[in-house]
Order: structure tokens, then sequence, then C-alpha cells
């Protein structure tokens, strides 16, 4: 491999970042076509309602697009035709013709965490009636559906909560229902798969071998830039299966092998990836956003050793809850703890941490401005910063300012 074959880590850092939409300035006015693009270009968008700010996959857009209007992202999703749900990196919206290229996992599909075999056959008589009502009475949520005749409604101790609900998902995951709108709390419609996914992608059937092709093309075109490991991530793709694929794309011209340095495993990067000089991003992150969804790719790019400590007790923390990096320019220069704080109107930011070598009164000013963006877009009157993180008194004159 020649001279020419090595990427320095900032060069691929760029060519990650506008592959995945950083690369272009935010547009002043945002249309459907807009966010439909943005969806397109990441090829999958991560599901996440943990609503201590909004659902993750509002904020995903926001990133690259800026304040766009809230309601446009139903009707581009569920009235707009170009997308639909299914699990892909976990669950997932997915443009449509994406779909059929999960259909043999589809077709193999185990319920998590409660096994589809176990609701199977506990209520194999009650997937008939489910079947039948959407049929006959069209889109249903759970709560739209009877109680199983002998079984009772409840699932104690499942995550599911109820049958109805374990019963479409488990439907929805096997293809056989899609999910056709979300309501004010959430949850799932259902309907028929075929009533809801276009003729020409519900009929199309593709060989395995070239679907998982097309799956790691995609996520090629969404990383830029990446080794066999994030690729194979992307749409949670087991090694075994991705390594020959990836294999088959770069012998017929789809992917060069690339060397990154500092990088142990070879990268594999698109023909046409673009390859900037440089990225003027501004941008706070979802913990779910493709950028840094998979650690290891994000400590290899950025430098920038990412938790989400949500979940982890509260005195064990050492970011904080809820925990946004901040992206300026090509790289991750801070992390904040946020929270929408609806009844005092309020976009809280309880710590803020400088990243090291980073500027503090560049990188606060920019901060400042964006989670004032952030608030104004959630509906909140303004933006309160604590007094925890190294970057906290800067961020605070500047959000007061």
């Amino acid at each position: 491999m020649s001279a020419a074959d090595t990427l320095a880590t900032g060069d691929a850092r760029r060519i990650a970042l506008a592959a995945q939409g950083f690369g272009e300035p935010r547009p002043r006015e945002i249309g459907p076509a807009h966010l439909a693009r943005c969806i397109q270009r990441l090829g999958l968008l991560q599901l996440d309602f943990v609503n201590v700010i909004c659902p993750s996959h509002y904020l995903v857009p926001f990133s690259r697009l800026g304040p766009y209007p809230r309601p446009l992202f139903e009707e581009v999703v569920y009235r707009g035709g170009a997308f639909t749900e299914q699990w892909a990196h976990e669950a997932s919206i997915i443009p449509m013709d994406t779909w059929p290229l999960l259909r043999d996992r589809m077709e193999n599909h185990r319920a998590r965490p409660w096994g589809f075999d176990e609701i199977m056959r506990k209520h194999h008589e009650y997937r008939t009636t489910v079947i039948s009502e959407i049929q006959a009475r069209g889109p249903l949520a759970p709560a739209d559906l009877p109680d199983p005749t002998h079984t009772g409604r409840k699932l104690p101790g499942s995550w599911y909560g109820n049958v109805p609900r374990a019963m479409l998902e488990a439907c929805f995951g096997r293809g056989q229902l899609a999910v056709t709108a979300r309501r004010g709390n959430f949850s799932r419609v259902y309907d028929l798969a075929e009533r809801v996914i276009p003729s020409r992608v519900f009929t199309r059937r593709i060989h395995p071998d070239e679907a998982e092709r097309e799956l790691l093309r995609a996520a090629a075109r969404a990383h830029g830039i990446g080794t066999a490991t994030d690729l194979a991530d992307y749409f949670r793709m087991k090694m075994s299966a991705a390594r020959p694929r990836i294999a088959e794309l770069v012998e017929c011209g789809d992917l060069c092998e690339v060397r990154v340095e500092g990088w142990r495993e070879t990268a594999f990067r698109p023909l046409d990836a673009e390859w900037p000089r440089d990225i003027n991003a501004c941008a706070l992150l979802s913990p779910f956003d493709p950028v840094v969804w998979f650690r290891k790719r994000t400590l290899r790019l950025f430098n920038f050793d990412y938790r989400f400590e949500i979940f982890i007790p509260e005195a064990q923390r050492r970011w904080g809850s809820y925990v946004l990096p901040f992206l300026f320019g090509d790289t991750l220069v801070a992390r904040v703890d946020v929270k929408a704080d609806r009844k005092d109107r309020l976009l809280r930011v309880s710590a803020a941490f400088l990243e090291p070598a980073a500027d503090a009164a560049g990188v606060a000013a920019a901060l400042a401005a964006e989670l004032r963006t952030l608030a104004t877009w959630l509906g909140l009157d303004g933006v309160h910063v604590g007094r925890r993180g190294n970057l906290a008194r800067a961020l605070r004159t500047e959000a007061a300012g």
C-alpha cells in the first residue's frame, strides 16, 4: 500500500463528517426535502424516546439542519411514503427501499427482550385475532385491541407490559405488520405491511448475500470512511457475514482500502466519498447520533472518550445524566449535561466540560449560541448554566450575555 493510501486522522475525520451531512451550511429555510435528504444520507435514524431534551431521532436532524419545524418530522417520515420503521441498527427509521434488504432478518426475527417463540406459544390464537382486527378495522395501536380471551391482557415482569403490545411488536419484527404512524404518547400504530410498504418494494426479493452487500454500501456511504467493524455495526451485521461482503465490494471497485494514522485496522472508503478541506460544524450531538454511537470509532476519530451515563447510578457518573458532545469545526471540543425543564421553561445545563487543548472562550461563545438555538426550538425561554465542570464559568457568562 502506497504512502498516498495513508490518511491523517484529521482527513479521515473530515471525510466522516462530510458523509454525515456536516460538510454543508445549515439551510436558512427548512422544508420537507431538506429533512428527507438528511435521513436518506444517514441511511437510518435510530429511534429513542428518552425525553430528557427531546426524543433522539428529532435531535439528530436538528444537529445538521438547525431548527426545523417539528411537525415536519411526522409529515416526512410517516406521511411522505419514503420512510418506514424496522429493526436496523436498533429500532430505526429507514428509507423505504431498505425494507426488503432486511427481509431475511425479519423472517428470522425473535422479539426482544421477551422471546418471539414464547409469545407465539402462549398466545398463538391471539395473533390471529390481532391480524384479523387490523385487516378489518385498519391501523391500530395496542390500546385499540381487545383483551386476549383466555390469558389476560397483562404480562407481569415483561418490558412490553401487555399481550397486545408484545404481539404487535413480534409481528412487526417479523415483517407482517408495519408502522404507519406514532401517536402523541409515541405509541406505534400498525397496519398490514402490504398496505404500508409500496408494492414494488414489498414484492422485491433479494438474495441474502446481495442484501448484505447493499447494507454495507449504505453503511460505507454514511461513514465516508470506516473499518470493517465500523461498517458492520451500522446495520448490526455479524462480522462473519460482513467481512466477505466487504471483500467483494473492494474487488468490484465500490470500496477502496486505505490506512489511517493510528488505526490498527484497515479502513474502507467509497471511491466517491467527499473529502473536504475543512468542516465548519457547530452542533450538539445526541447520544444516539451515528457520529458517536459506536464509542470505539468516536475515540479513534476524535480522541473523545464518550460514555452515556443515564443508566449509571448518580454517584458513579463522571460527566452527568444526559451528556451531549459538542462538535465545533471538525472536533469534539466539549460535553454538556443538558435537560429541558419544561415547568420553568428553561434549558438547564448542569455541567459543562472542555476537552484538553480546546479554546475555552471560542468554544463557550459558540456553544452558548447553539444552546440558545436549541432552547428556542424546544419552545423554552432561555438557558441556565450550573457551576459544575471546567467550562461552566465561561459558558455561564456567554449564556447570560
